[in-house]
């Protein structure tokens, strides 16, 4: 167990801070319906979620998490993604809530003297609505989305890109997350890693990707990290 400082706390967005599912699940059948194709049960889009959006639209016209080379050519899904990203612009943030204690936590970790980030793999022009939404505008300090940088989580990169746009070293940041991309980018990052159980890590225990510790809710996280890292 570290017991060294943290100053950063870079977040994941959708199945950490918020459930977006059901506005993505909608965006993702009017997509479908949109293109002539058959439609699918939320828990099934839910599990599909967590890759960014290219893979969600992906994933929906093949109707499996696994998308077998060659089965979609760039112009399909192409055509496919801007049907879907046009979807989701008209229903984003309208059935997406916070998961309990996110709110009085992450306001409650800022004030505890924490920087906060936000890397999602999200497409960054649906973050800022979001964020305003819950009022969260002003925790973050940096915000990245799946398209900011040429590469997303699991890659290690937009976690060092807000260490050193913010001065801070790795070793004092920390990454929290539901699924494998998060867990996979800070431990490739080589920072410390916060699961969390209850968000989209297709059906997989968070905890079988051995991150640093791992809480079945935020407000467990938030206790943790207040009594371990300041």
């Amino acid at each position: 167990m570290t017991a060294v400082k943290k100053e950063l706390l870079i977040f994941d967005f959708d199945g950490t801070l918020i459930d977006s599912v059901p506005d993505l699940a909608q965006a993702t059948n009017d997509m479908l319906s949109t293109l002539g194709k058959p439609t699918y049960p939320i828990d099934t889009i839910r599990n599909w979620v967590g890759n960014g959006s290219r893979m969600l639209v992906e994933r929906a016209l093949v109707g499996s998490v696994e998308v077998a080379d060659g089965q979609l050519s760039k112009e399909d899904a192409d055509h496919a993604e801007q049907v879907f990203f046009d979807a989701y612009a008209k229903v984003s943030g309208n059935n997406t809530v916070a998961y309990p204690n996110v709110d009085q936590g992450l306001k409650q970790l800022k004030q505890a003297g924490f920087t906060l980030a936000l890397v999602t793999n999200k497409p960054i022009r649906f973050v800022p609505k979001i964020l305003e939404s819950f009022g969260w505008s002003d925790l973050f300090t940096e915000v990245l989305g799946g398209d900011s940088l040429p590469v997303k989580k699991p890659d290690p990169e937009p976690l060092r890109h807000v260490c050193r746009s913010l001065d801070i070293a790795p070793e004092h940041a920390v990454m929290i997350g539901d699924s494998k991309n998060d867990i996979f980018a800070g431990q490739n990052a080589n920072i410390d890693t916060l699961g969390l159980s209850y968000g989209y890590n297709y059906g997989q225990d968070i905890r079988d990707l051995n991150p640093t510790m791992a809480f079945d809710d935020f407000q467990s996280l938030v206790d943790w990290v207040m009594s371990q890292y300041r």
